[in-house]
């Protein structure tokens, strides 16, 4: 009996061994759909090469490998990447192997081998030297895995572009959608209408304040810029070594004031007044005239230089934000909507994107429109971005269209990650990173059949208050962790926990040791708030490898010399007395998080 005994504690002990290794030890994100973790492991103390099984052309997929840091070609193989047609895994998915002789790695497709040495990647980056024999069978939650970056409110290089393609090729996302053309300006090169760039690409100056602030403040320089159609076919070929498709988006009918201040005469009205590419924010009345052919014929031509860019299947035409009140006034738009039986402005808007649909479905493409495409009529094969909330992406799944969710509430991450004074200036709203993580983008009120038509995620990165990639690496760093792992992972995988504790921790520690700009978080279990009582122990944990928590309990904002965070904070508060305890994560490289608060009151 008692062999028995010691041979069950053992067992139950090695498989909460295991549970726990699954969990923290592989520091994967998005975390894999099934993990095995064997007894030992495999040395990294020297550089290994790679042997390709199976593939036809394997440059792309080599110049990878060759540039990771525990590669090197010409050594003898280590790691054997294997393509296999007869494979049975899912889109996208790989077998990820390690054992005592090999490290090999699985798929159907290159972009699934692609994404196992991502995982194989992480796994080094975490582990180090040594590597545990494992075995890991993965493969996404959704088809399109999105991240959105605008660039027409400020403009990036194309350096900082292929940093951020990197980032999404790390993390498992697969699709990044390029917010071309705006009312503040127009961003691509179109050989046929120069003036779109010289002219539209330009505004006299930028609001640096709130637009609800009065007086309104300007920074009174010029600024602008574009990309040449060169410009634009590296990045898409660079997307594509990545296995990353660029889904561009040229928005109509409305945000069109940097194309009207080309040429006005795309304007509602007989002789339209001259315009300037906006130097505030927000929705503006002078949108594209629907009742005019040129409008249609200058779109055409612009999607006609477009499309040999992208040979993505979308092409993203905006559709949001587009006032009638023009129209309603305009007698080319009010013709249009008597001649084509329209009930109403908003059937004109339909009109307007359905005949645009057309004309990209004849040439081989589907179109993208945010949700209010729905209004006035969905056009027949349009695929809904869901941004005002859920409703919209509902109503379409409801109508059999395909839906990518990409609620504000959730999934906006030029909002501020909390509400501390100390926060960078951003356009407004609250979405922390517990919020990204819990979001399901599957809405509980479709049904079985409707809730197929969910193909995607993405988060949107809209640039009013974000001039600079290190601001945009602030505000995406670290809540694209969530966002990878609520597009790629299932359901009963997400541990938040886990997650925030230690994957998150040491993803952050890896961008600190290079030095990245990345938002640190609060101590994890402060909170800014008041406790009562007279004796206190309060407990945190550190967010990023490496870092420290320091503290005081004076009032005054911590530093790196005051009191150092060990196991517990105890703190004793005489009767009719109060301290204000705050707390700070200090990081290697001196980065630090917002102040909490917390007061204790006796």
């Amino acid at each position: 009996m008692k062999k028995i005994s010691v041979l069950i504690w053992l067992l139950l002990t090695s498989l909460t061994q295991l549970t726990a290794q699954n969990n923290t030890s592989l520091g994967i994100i998005p975390a894999p759909v099934k993990v095995i973790i064997g007894d030992g492991s495999y040395p990294l103390s020297s550089k290994i090469g790679v042997e390709f099984v199976g593939f036809n052309n394997t440059n792309s997929l080599a110049k990878f490998v060759g540039q990771l840091s525990f590669i090197d070609l010409q050594q003898r193989p280590g790691l054997k990447l294997i393509l296999d047609k007869s494979l049975a895994i899912k889109e996208e998915g790989y077998l990820l192997s390690v054992k005592k002789d090999e490290i090999s790695i699985r798929s159907t497709t290159e972009r699934g081998v692609f994404y196992g040495l991502q995982s194989l990647l992480q796994i080094v980056n975490t582990n180090q030297s040594n590597i545990p024999f494992l075995e890991i069978e993965d493969y996404p939650r959704f088809a399109y895995r999105g991240m959105h970056l605008d660039v027409a409110r400020h403009l990036f290089p194309v350096s900082f572009i292929k940093e951020y393609i990197d980032m999404l090729a790390y993390y498992k996302l697969n699709t990044f959608h390029w917010h071309l053309t705006e009312d503040q300006g127009w961003r691509i090169e179109i050989k046929k209408y120069p003036k779109l760039t010289t002219i539209g690409g330009f505004r006299d100056q930028t609001l640096i304040g709130y637009l609800r602030n009065n007086p309104k403040q300007y920074d009174n320089e010029r600024y602008g810029g574009f990309y040449t159609q060169e410009e634009v076919k590296e990045v898409v070929a660079y997307a594509a070594s990545k296995y990353i498709t660029v889904v561009p988006e040229i928005e109509m009918p409305g945000h069109a004031l940097a194309a009207l201040s080309a040429y006005p005469e795309l304007a509602c009205g007989k002789n339209p007044t001259s315009f300037k590419a906006a130097y505030e924010w927000g929705v503006f009345d002078d949108v594209f005239c629907a009742g005019k052919e040129q409008t249609f014929k200058f779109l055409q031509d612009v999607l006609d230089e477009v499309l040999p860019l992208f040979p993505s299947e979308y092409i993203h035409i905006g559709g949001d934000e587009c006032p009638k009140t023009k129209w309603k006034t305009c007698e080319f738009c009010q013709k249009r909507i008597q001649k084509e039986k329209l009930k109403d402005e908003h059937e004109l808007q339909s009109y307007f994107i359905q005949r645009m649909e057309k004309y990209l479905n004849k040439k081989g493409r589907q179109i993208i429109g945010w949700d209010e495409i729905l209004e006035g009529g969905l056009a027949p094969n349009a695929t809904v971005m869901s941004w005002r909330g859920t409703k919209g992406g509902i109503a379409a799944a409801k109508l059999s269209h395909k839906v990518i969710m990409t609620p504000g509430p959730y999934l906006y991450f030029d909002k501020q990650e909390s509400q501390s004074s100390e926060e960078p200036l951003t356009i407004g709203g609250h979405v922390p990173l517990s919020k990204v993580y819990a979001y399901n983008p599957v809405p509980d009120e479709l049904t079985d059949d409707e809730k197929k038509y969910i193909i995607g995620v993405q988060a949107n990165v809209w640039t009013e208050y974000l001039k600079t990639p290190e601001k945009v690496r602030y505000m995406v760093y670290p809540r694209i962790f969530a966002l990878s792992e609520i597009a790629w992972t299932p359901l009963e995988n997400k541990n938040w926990e886990e997650f925030s504790e230690n994957r998150v921790a040491t993803h952050l520690g890896n961008l600190d040791k290079k030095g990245a700009v990345y938002r640190v978080p609060e101590p994890i279990g402060a909170k800014d708030t008041t406790l009562l009582g007279e004796n206190f122990e309060l407990k945190y944990k550190i967010p990023v490898k490496g870092a420290a928590i320091y503290y005081t309990i004076n009032g005054r904002i911590p530093y790196d010399f005051d009191s150092k965070y060990r196991d517990v904070i105890r703190v004793h508060v005489p009767k009719g007395e109060e301290r204000i305890l705050k707390s700070v994560v200090i990081t290697s490289s001196g980065r630090r998080s917002v102040v909490m608060t917390t007061i204790l009151k006796n």
